[in-house]
């Protein structure tokens, strides 16, 4: 097995609707500025993997025409997922194995803001019993939010998450919604769809990200500290939500388990939580004390660009022990309703 590392990251500030800007425009320099993070130009990468969703961009194929933010002349190798970028990482981790390349670019991108997003995320679910009555994703999560409070979580115990992520996110300049707010304010607001507020909620972002994965020997010469992937899993539970317990998160610790995540003590988690009580069943899937500090970045809930989200939370994960503030960290990624899918990245100084 070859040691694979996180060499570069960048991401674009996460906003709420970006007007000026196709995905291209917006990859563009997200992409270069990955490359410049570690030094390398676009004809040093041997795999380039990207994430995305044709539903979003409303267009098949979408992912072709990004391909002109990373330039594809002379040929390149290049593959993508209909996927979030953690999954991307994962194709490009794997092709890493083979031994033939030693570097990888991975990129993601997404705009939700152009289209009804909540409609698109219904045609996710099962297109017989449930996609004909078109839930919503906020409505769903609100039935696993309910069983959660049945199960003995407050609302203050989800009004903390958001409050403390979006304090954190003050020193996130990437983040959408900062502030420094106490959970009795977030308590008096309205609900959404009950016993969800709009705090507990992750935004509609658009947005965009680029990791740079070396291999061996080549990960030393790019980086000082690059941060190692010593394990890297993903599993997904039955799309029927009938069909598993939605308050907990199997597929997670399942996941981390064979990734290496609970063989050493965890220092930084950046979980893909889009809602405040997801984060609280992660932490429980994780086995994550109050010595770990989740989410610094301040997590989804502060910014959510689609199908960049989780790859994000591994490159946040990355450069903390880039940066020395971390010895080990654990990354999560989400996909489907109500925590269906997860991918779990440890990675380690």
């Amino acid at each position: 097995m070859r040691r694979v590392a996180v060499v570069g990251f960048a991401q674009a500030p996460s906003v709420r609707r970006e007007e000026l800007r196709n995905e291209v425009e917006m990859l563009m320099p997200v992409v270069a500025a990955a490359l410049d993070s570690c030094g390398l130009q676009r004809e040093d990468i041997g795999f380039t993997v990207s994430g995305s969703c044709d539903y979003l961009a409303g267009a098949p194929f979408s992912f072709v025409s990004a391909l002109d933010a990373v330039g594809a002349w002379p040929p390149i190798q290049e593959s993508h997922v209909e996927m979030d970028g953690a999954w991307a990482l994962y194709e490009a981790w794997v092709r890493l194995q083979h031994g033939d390349v030693d570097t990888a670019l991975v990129y993601s991108f997404g705009k939700s803001s152009p289209g009804n997003l909540q409609e698109i995320l219904s045609l996710q679910l099962d297109p017989y019993c449930v996609a004909p009555l078109w839930p919503d994703a906020i409505s769903l999560a609100a039935l696993q939010a309910r069983m959660l409070l049945e199960d003995g979580v407050s609302e203050a115990d989800m009004a903390e998450v958001a409050a403390r992520s979006r304090r954190d996110a003050l020193e996130n300049p990437n983040a959408q919604l900062v502030g420094d707010v106490t959970v009795d304010a977030l308590l008096a607001a309205p609900y959404i769809v009950e016993p969800l507020r709009r705090h507990d909620c992750a935004p509609i972002s658009d947005g965009a990200a680029a990791v740079v994965l070396a291999a061996e020997d080549r990960a030393r010469a790019i980086s000082k500290q690059p941060a190692w992937i010593t394990g890297i899993d993903h599993r997904i539970e039955a799309q029927s939500l009938g069909a598993r317990q939605i308050t907990e998160s199997p597929s997670t610790a399942l996941a981390a388990e064979k990734a290496g995540a609970f063989d050493a003590p965890i220092d930084v988690a950046e979980l893909h939580a889009p809602f405040s009580h997801q984060e609280l069943i992660l932490r429980r899937a994780l086995r994550l004390d109050g010595a770990v500090r989740v989410n610094p970045s301040g997590g989804a809930l502060c910014a959510n660009p689609m199908m960049s989200a989780g790859l994000i939370r591994i490159g946040e994960a990355a450069a903390r022990v880039m940066d020395g503030t971390a010895r080990r960290a654990l990354a999560h990624a989400t996909s489907g309703p109500c925590l269906q899918q997860n991918l779990v990245c440890a990675l380690e100084a």
